[in-house]
């Protein structure tokens, strides 16, 4: 009994400390909790970043001075207004949605954030458009929150797609540990997600690692710098 109030008592510190840090870096204003409302209102799973992990994709377009940035899978647009709002005026962000019905969602949460002259929603599977984007790369940073089992053929594409010093972030890539490891390979999701993080490692052009920040620090982002051409 004991040790179950202790549990209670970290469980509930760890919330509080997640609170406050989103309260101090990364407050959601009024157009970012009207997207989440959208994506509830059109049937949208509730599986979009959370505010820190927002607030942590800007810092890292900052740090790479990104002037255009690629996400593939939109949901909403909740992750789409925290990167476009992280772009200087004449900067960029293409994000790539699969579903045109969850497209007119974030078109729409675009225009109620104020970013539809940087944000431009393209239709059409991820694997299809990727390679029609060559043209217009390098990509400054790409985030990639898409379907699990494509993550190693998402994560080729958006190292093409970069630069030397391009930072290219997925998320889910812990999913309680199972991400981590071969125990739980059977699940097609879970084994691309594995697989994309045991390539971001292996890889020659990236240097990697990846956070817990997301669903009581059991899940969270992989984030892995391009390095130049040996």
């Amino acid at each position: 009994m004991q040790q179950e109030t202790e549990l209670q008592q970290q469980a509930r510190i760890r919330h509080e400390v997640e609170e406050n840090l989103v309260q101090l870096f990364a407050p959601e204003d009024e157009a970012l909790r009207t997207t989440i409302t959208a994506a509830k209102e059109a049937g949208l799973p509730a599986i979009h970043i959370n505010p820190l992990q927002g607030k942590l994709l800007q810092v890292l377009a900052a740090a790479c001075n990104a002037q255009k940035i690629l996400e593939i899978g939109s949901l909403a647009g909740y992750s789409g207004i925290w990167l476009a709002r992280a772009l200087p005026p004449t900067g960029r962000l293409i994000t790539l949605e699969v579903s045109p019905a969850h497209a007119e969602v974030v078109q729409h949460s675009f225009e109620q954030a104020g970013v539809s002259d940087r944000a431009e929603v393209r239709i059409g599977s991820a694997h299809e458009l990727l390679p029609q984007l060559v043209d217009e790369a390098p990509f400054d940073l790409v985030f990639i929150d898409a379907d699990k089992p494509s993550y190693p053929h998402y994560l080729d594409w958006a190292i093409r797609l970069s630069r030397p010093g391009s930072i290219i972030v997925a998320d889910n890539c812990i999913r309680a540990g199972q991400a981590l490891s071969e125990s739980a390979l059977d699940d097609q999701g879970v084994a691309g997600l594995y697989q994309y993080n045991l390539q971001t490692l292996k890889h020659p052009r990236l240097r990697a690692i990846a956070l817990a920040m997301d669903e009581d620090y059991t899940d969270g982002l992989n984030i892995a710098v391009v390095l130049p051409e040996a």
